[in-house]
């Protein structure tokens, strides 16, 4: 009946790669079935059924061994044994018993691959423990003291295993027999036995023992063999021999000579002449190896070199020897001999590193949060050289990585300083090491480590502040701009989203993509806001994300899209009454008006469009002043329908206009215009008109004294007036003039005291000196803080209302000193009729309100 057989299909490693593991039984009849190669190996899983019949399999002969010649395998990959196996023959104790072959796959004529396999040959329990002689004779000393011992023979058990080779003993249990078993291990790990007195002996009584000693091994099933022991009564001193030293170290060099010896062993016996004697000889446990290359003297003790070590790596061997006497039984005891085999050729030391994290075999990956002095690697150096050539030392020059030395010739790479892979993500390390041999041996190895990203950069804004300019009436998803932002991490941790921030004050017109493109999401209008701040937010994809917060300016660029308006006057036609004098200066009334818009298109300009058939009037384009433009006289008296126009500076030019129902009164004293028509003969002169002259020159004289004693009078109460407060001063006058003007329903406009007509708030200006060249207008371009008085949209025509204002309402028109006038930044140029030259900016006129 064949014997089981173990399969085990693994990958595994002993000094080569094995593709499969076999074991069979030793003591199995030669063509034993050991295992199909083909079922274990799959190889037949890859390829299509009808290549199955192409596959064969064949044994590689080896030269070096002959562990081919122990199995056979046929060509359908049916492996099987050529001999019986004896696995104490084949193999040395205490370690695994296989043999390694190899076994070629071809497919027809071609060659697929060679399989190695490992064949265990699984030892059986098929020795017994057998002892040196079946009987051995003891002389014990009828003068020995209890605990007197003497040594015996162990046994040995053949079988390779330590299961199947490990003896236990025992005494038979015999009555009123005074002798016990002692058992202890010696160094190479066989029993010692000895017999021992439980009770002293006397000669007299019984001269002669025979005692069994049952030698057992812990095999399945046990095997066991039998000692007998005769025991004597006599005077017989009996020691065993005794080592100078248990353990023996010696070093040798591979090359040493044959002749001396290496060793010299010692040990001693306090027996006397034949038990005395020592000999010695190499212990079962010894290897084949240590056998094969080492020679042991009996008689001297002294080891030599047997044969040289051909490989060049460091050995170390272990003898195990006994020193045993010539006594019957004879005694013995064990040593063990260590030798060092020194390798004296200078070799170059090998460089092992292991990174926490490779890449490859050359490089490695760390993450930018690394903490300092983390581990990186674990260095190993090999040099198998001996003394001073195998003494190695390292170095890693680098400032952000160091070498820490941990044992001999073993090191670890930790983090020296902190890394960051957005200023630098590669990094090169060179590791030198160097040997003391004479002259010295150095290797350099330079290994690559990259540096992984992780998100710890904030995004930034390329600016502090985005500003951008749109104008005023565009559709909705309008582009304003874009909002631009870095973060230099990778993947995820670079990735940007932008949003807006809600804003507390107002709604925002914008909207802004994930990428940062900011427009409107409706019309927006510069009248009703001119600029507007709010911040967006940025942040990155990463985990944990990062963030940041950026300022954005948009200003609203105004269109021309509001017609300008009358705020004075605000009825359309608008009846004013003009009472003239000659001293009186030409200033009438100025016009107000006003516009939503700002800058140029806020800039004013008025002009007469008609009724200013004589020439009368003027109105100054940039203040609204009306005035005469020449000399009154009395055919000048009369009614005039003036229409006037306000235009503002934009493209295109808006405007509006207003009725002006003037009435002009002419004092007695003007001068009377005269014509062709009025010329005569003074020769031919009626009698009646030179008397009315006359009259007429009489009371005119009078009446020119008592206007005259009049203006001294007023004047005189003026210049009390002046010392007083401002207020006081522009009561009085004004109450003498509202009994004028009460005397009529229309507006009347008295231009005898034109200083105190005038409206205190408004200020001449040098036209000249503050004028601006157009080309620098857009480069010294302010808004305007004038305050404004903005109608309602219906007033953004010009009104058509006709009626006659009440004397509450020329009071507060005429008469109010906070009356309020806007005319906006102004800008003059020559074509407009201007004389001067090189004329600076157009201030705002902060008294005009």
């Amino acid at each position: 009946m064949l014997a089981p057989i173990l399969l085990i299909l693994s990958i595994t490693s002993y000094t080569f790669c094995i593709d499969l593991i076999y074991h069979v039984e030793e003591e199995q009849n030669s063509g034993t079935y050991v295992g199909n190669i083909v079922a274990d190996s799959k190889i037949f899983d890859s390829l299509p059924s009808t290549d199955h019949s192409l596959i064969w399999f064949s044994l590689i002969k080896q030269r070096l061994t002959d562990d081919t010649q122990l199995f056979n395998v046929s060509k359908t990959g049916k492996l099987y044994t050529t001999q019986l196996l004896d696995a104490e023959s084949l193999c040395s104790y205490g370690k695994q018993c296989f043999k390694v072959v190899k076994v070629a796959v071809r497919q027809a004529k071609m060659f697929m691959k060679i399989l190695k396999l490992k064949i265990v040959i699984e030892d059986i329990n098929d020795h017994s423990p057998e002892f040196s002689d079946k009987q051995i004779n003891l002389q014990f000393s009828e003068g020995d003291w209890k605990g007197m011992k003497k040594s015996i023979p162990n046994a040995i058990d053949n079988d390779i295993t330590v299961r199947n080779s490990e003896i236990t003993y025992e005494l038979q249990e015999n009555q009123n027999k005074p002798f016990a078993l002692s058992v202890s291990k010696s160094l190479d790990g066989n029993s010692e036995l000895g017999i021992y007195l439980k009770e002293k002996l006397d000669r007299e009584k019984q001269e002669m023992y025979v005692i069994k000693i049952i030698a057992k091994d812990e095999g399945t099933p046990s095997k066991q063999g039998i000692l007998l022991v005769h025991i004597s009564v006599t005077d017989v001193n009996d020691n065993a021999p005794v080592f100078s030293q248990v353990v023996y170290n010696i070093s040798i060099q591979n090359n040493e000579s044959l002749r001396s010896p290496i060793a010299v062993l010692s040990a001693s016996d306090l027996d006397s002449n034949e038990n005395g004697k020592v000999s010695y000889y190499f212990s079962s446990k010894t290897s084949e190896s240590a056998n094969r290359h080492f020679m042991l003297n009996e008689e001297t003790g002294e080891i030599f070199l047997k044969e040289t070590f051909a490989s060049l790596e460091k050995q170390v061997n272990e003898l195990f020897v006994r020193a045993s006497d010539r006594g019957k039984p004879p005694l013995s005891s064990a040593a063990l001999v260590l030798i060092n085999v020194i390798n004296q050729q200078n070799n170059y030391p090998t460089i092992n590193v292991n990174f926490l994290t490779p890449l490859s075999e050359s490089s490695a990956a760390i993450s930018e949060d690394t903490e300092v002095g983390s581990f990186i690697a674990y260095v190993m150096l090999i040099d198998n050289d001996a003394g001073s050539n195998g003494e190695v030392s390292c170095e890693l020059q680098h400032n952000k990585f160091q070498l820490l030395m941990l044992g001999s010739k073993e090191y670890k790479i930790i983090l020296k300083n902190s890394v960051d892979r957005e200023t630098k993500d590669h990094y090169t390390i060179t590791i030198v090491c160097q040997d003391e041999g004479t002259p010295p041996l150095e290797i350099v190895q330079k290994y690559s480590i990259e540096v992984m990203d992780v998100n710890d950069v904030q995004p930034k804004f390329t600016k502090n502040i985005f500003k951008f300019l749109i104008y005023e009436n565009e559709k909705p998803y309008f582009p304003v701009g874009f909002i631009n932002a870095t973060d230099s991490d990778l993947g995820l941790g670079g990735q940007l989203t932008f949003s807006l921030l809600a804003n507390n004050k107002y709604r925002l017109p914008f909207q802004i993509t994930s990428y940062g493109f900011v427009s409107t999401n409706q019309s927006v209008d510069h009248e009703l806001q001119n600029v507007y701040n709010f911040q967006v937010k940025v942040k990155d994809n990463g985990i944990p994300n990062l963030e940041s917060i950026g300022e954005v300016i948009v200003e609203v660029i105004d269109q021309n899209d509001n017609a300008p308006y009358f705020t004075f006057p605000s009825v359309n036609p608008f009846n004013l009454d003009v009472h003239y004098h000659p001293q009186s200066k030409s200033d009438i009334t100025t016009l107000r008006a006003s516009d939503r818009d700002s800058h140029v298109n806020a800039f004013l300009k008025y002009e007469i469009l008609g009724g200013n058939e004589k020439q009368l009037f003027a109105v100054n384009p940039y203040t609204g002043v009306l005035s005469f433009s020449r000399t009154v006289y009395q055919n000048d008296a009369g009614s005039y329908d003036i229409k006037v126009a306000v235009k503002d500076s934009g493209t295109p030019v808006l405007s509006a206009t207003t009725r002006l129902s003037l009435t002009l009164t002419v004092s007695n004293t003007t001068s009377v215009l005269f014509t062709g028509s009025h010329s005569k003969s003074g020769s031919m002169l009626d009698i009646n008109i030179v008397i009315i002259i006359v009259v007429i020159a009489v009371v005119v004289s009078i009446s020119i004294v008592v206007f005259i004693t009049i203006c001294i009078v007023r004047h005189n109460n003026q210049r009390n007036l002046t010392n007083s407060p401002s207020l006081n001063a522009s009561i009085q006058p004004w109450r003498e003039m509202r009994h004028l003007i009460s005397q009529t329903n229309n507006l009347v406009i008295i231009t005898k005291n034109p200083d105190d007509i005038k409206h205190k708030n408004m200020q001449l200006v040098d036209l000249e000196s503050q004028l601006v060249p157009e080309a620098e207008f857009n480069k010294q371009w302010k808004s305007s803080n004038l305050s404004r008085n903005l109608p309602s949209a219906s007033q953004m025509n010009v009104q058509k209302a006709a009626g006659n204002s009440a004397s509450s309402d020329i009071d507060r028109d005429i008469l109010a000193s906070d009356y309020k006038f806007d005319c906006g930044p102004v800008v003059m140029e020559s074509v407009h009729g201007w004389n001067g030259l090189d004329t600076g900016q157009y201030e705002e006129i902060s008294g005009i309100l």
